[in-house]
């Protein structure tokens, strides 16, 4: 593994962060307009001066240095490219969104595609760093704010798999720690999260960062209760007693897939300490059956077959017919968490 440089990776910052303020929204228009004007002509130091001025005009500020730094967010955020080449086409949906709720959405899509908080006008970078992270989401399923930390550490380019496992992240987490990246990046760590928080479908949960369609799943649809924090470790333990129960493979498809869920038959959210951690209370499932049971799109009788939401398409239908949950899962403490799943989460959303 590579030698950390700390103080060379995901830097960013922002001169205005509320996207929907006139001056965010202002400066991209008079850059956007401003290419589109002088496309033909080369990039320049003169070029960028002019543009320096021209953003100065209309939003004054006390040093040319955060005129600057208004403008190379953009390059950051990936709306515009370095050396003021061209913009992407999201951009001008961006400007001209009607709705702060579309220009979330836009904004969302055009950091995830193209944003690269090394890239600047005078200089282009392949690092994807959001499109790192959220795929490292997907990967280990919630980021603690230690974690996302660790993270801004990660030489991207390292890692050719475009994430990072659970391991690898634990390990970029505990040398950011010990080495007080917080306080030396304080202003940078806050740029980040901020912009974390205003992207569409995660959200921050006491502290953890989430895709909010599994949020919604532990903690129900009302993501602004209070609800207690799952025991790391507990469940680290949880899900090692079902992959050594079911040999690492979904107890559905019977497949080996290199990601997991230990699946709560039983909302983690609704049950006690004991049913939380309770093997028997969990499935381990591929991504894709996880999320269907989870939100209540499929559930299991007691002889393990399929049983289908009437919203289900019926290709989808056809193609999980055949799929049992394996009678050597089936057991009587497992069948009353499925009668509960059934009743409480199935039929309790009137699927069937």
């Amino acid at each position: 593994m590579s030698e950390q440089k700390y103080e060379e990776y995901w830097k960013l910052t922002l001169e205005y962060t509320d996207i929907n303020s006139e001056k965010f929204i202002g400066t991209l228009e008079i850059i956007v307009n401003f290419i589109s004007n002088h496309y033909r002509e080369p990039y320049s130091s003169k070029k960028y001066d002019r543009l320096q001025q021209e953003v100065n005009l209309n939003y004054p500020k006390a040093d040319m240095g955060s005129v600057r730094k208004s403008i190379n967010q953009f390059v950051k955020l990936g709306f515009i490219h370095p050396f003021l080449v061209s913009y992407n086409p999201e951009t001008i949906e961006f400007i001209n969104a009607r709705t702060n709720r579309k220009r979330q959405t836009i904004f969302s899509k055009i950091i995830y595609k193209y944003s690269s908080f090394n890239s600047s006008i005078t200089n282009f970078s392949a690092q994807k760093e959001v499109n790192f992270l959220l795929k490292t989401l997907e990967e280990v399923a919630t980021l603690t704010k230690e974690n996302i930390i660790g993270l801004m550490n990660i030489n991207i380019l390292d890692y050719h798999k475009g994430y990072v496992t659970a391991d690898e992240l634990n390990f970029h987490t505990n040398i950011a720690i010990e080495n007080g990246f917080v306080s030396r990046k304080y202003n940078q760590v806050g740029y980040f999260l901020n912009l974390l928080n205003k992207l569409d479908d995660i959200i921050f949960i006491n502290n953890i960062l989430y895709f909010e369609e599994d949020a919604k799943v532990i903690f129900g649809e009302d993501l602004k209760q209070e609800s207690r924090k799952r025991d790391g470790y507990l469940h680290r333990i949880y899900k090692n007693l079902l992959k050594e129960e079911a040999d690492e493979k979904c107890m559905v498809e019977n497949l080996s897939y290199p990601s997991l869920v230990a699946s709560h038959i039983k909302p983690f959210i609704q049950s006690d300490e004991n049913e939380a951690y309770d093997p028997n209370n969990g499935l381990l499932l591929s991504r894709n059956m996880d999320i269907l049971f989870d939100q209540g799109h499929i559930s299991f009788r007691s002889d393990g077959s399929i049983v289908f939401s009437s919203i289900l398409d019926g290709d989808v239908k056809v193609h999980l017919n055949n799929y049992t949950l394996d009678n050597n899962f089936i057991n009587d403490k497992r069948l009353e968490y499925l009668q509960y799943h059934r009743e409480n989460i199935f039929e309790k959303k009137g699927l069937i």
